[in-house]
């Protein structure tokens, strides 16, 4: 399997690229996880990054185009397949990702857009409470902690990060789709877009990826 992941914050990318993996052996590649794991391994890569990060900047699309290549030609990723999650973000990543796959000699299976209501997403991320120590997610509806304010596997205090507050999820939500709806474009262009509904339980979204896949 080889395909890309589209969706906002909290559209649940990271629960199905989880089924993904657990269910096909595909290797989940989140830019973010891969830009960190370069960072802290200090390569010449991840200080270039880190330098842009540091100055507040965006990292510049050949950076991050090179992170993911590099990543895709690795050996686990070639034998059993990968499940992209936060890239490509734009047209001209997009381009790159056809461009390095071709000289691979990969073809890409779909590309999923994940889609929910806005004010869905807003009612999910807003209810987040993430564990100061180990880092442990819960929900104040779904998920939410045995005992209020603490984590049940550490005891540590629970916390509301910045990025969950309602006026800042809606302007990620904005940016989202401001900087993500051309490359959605794009990939529909190309006959190769999966719409899912991701506002059904996951095992719902997890079959109507797999059978639209196969279809």
């Amino acid at each position: 399997m080889r395909i890309i992941l589209i969706g906002p914050p909290g559209v649940g990318k990271g629960t199905q690229a989880a089924l993904l993996e657990e269910r096909t052996g595909a290797k989940p590649l989140s830019s973010g996880v891969i830009f960190r794991s370069e960072i802290e391994a200090e390569t010449d890569l991840g200080r270039l990054a880190q330098s842009y990060i540091k100055r507040g900047e965006l990292v510049p699309n050949g950076i991050t185009i090179e992170m993911m290549a590099k990543r895709l030609r690795s050996d686990d990723v070639r034998k059993h397949g990968f499940i992209l999650d936060g890239f490509p973000r734009t047209i001209r990543q997009a381009e790159a990702l056809d461009e390095l796959l071709n000289d691979m000699d990969i073809v890409l299976d779909e590309v999923v857009s994940i889609e929910v209501d806005d004010e869905l997403v807003v009612q999910r991320l807003s209810g987040r409470l993430g564990c100061t120590k180990c880092g442990e997610i819960y929900h104040m509806a779904s998920k939410p902690p045995t005992r209020e304010g603490l984590c049940d596997k550490c005891n540590s205090p629970l916390f509301v990060r910045q990025d969950d507050q309602p006026d800042t999820i809606r302007e990620r939500l904005r940016v989202f789709h401001e900087n993500t709806k051309p490359v959605v474009d794009y990939y529909a262009a190309k006959g190769s877009l999966l719409r899912v509904d991701g506002s059904k339980d996951p095992e719902t979204v997890y079959k109507a990826i797999v059978d639209g896949i196969s279809q």
